[in-house]
């Protein structure tokens, strides 16, 4: 019901910075908790950060706290997730994700749509 496209991914060395974005078409975001998921070459797909609809409540990855921060803004229909400090350990694909249910927002097996993903890539 919801397309998500993302972009800003690219390379970057370690320490800097990249901004993504997520743009939503379809349907409004506004009825979606959003969430940023990733996954390296061998790995599973892993949660990154998470926010609720209504209050936009947010949610990181142990791994993230502290350097990454997403956010939406409802009236772009959008989806971001700022990335600072970058570690060469951040590197991946990242996907944005809507999910309709009221499950727990870390599961990637609770989220209903997803973008094709953005590649980013950190450099020592």
């Amino acid at each position: 019901q919801v397309q998500l496209v993302e972009s800003g991914g690219g390379l970057v060395q370690a320490g800097g910075s990249l901004r993504l974005s997520c743009a939503a078409s379809g349907r409004t975001l506004n009825n979606y908790a959003m969430g940023w998921f990733r996954q390296a070459p061998g790995n599973e797909r892993e949660f990154v950060a998470a926010i609720s609809r209504g209050t936009g409540s947010t949610y990181y990855a142990d791994s993230v706290k502290g350097r990454f921060t997403i956010s939406r803004d409802n009236a772009k229909n959008a989806l971001y997730l700022q990335m600072n400090s970058l570690k060469v350990e951040d590197t991946a694909v990242y996907y944005c994700a809507a999910r309709e249910g009221w499950g727990v927002p870390t599961m990637s097996r609770n989220y209903d749509y997803w973008g094709q993903g953005t590649q980013v890539t950190v450099s020592s």
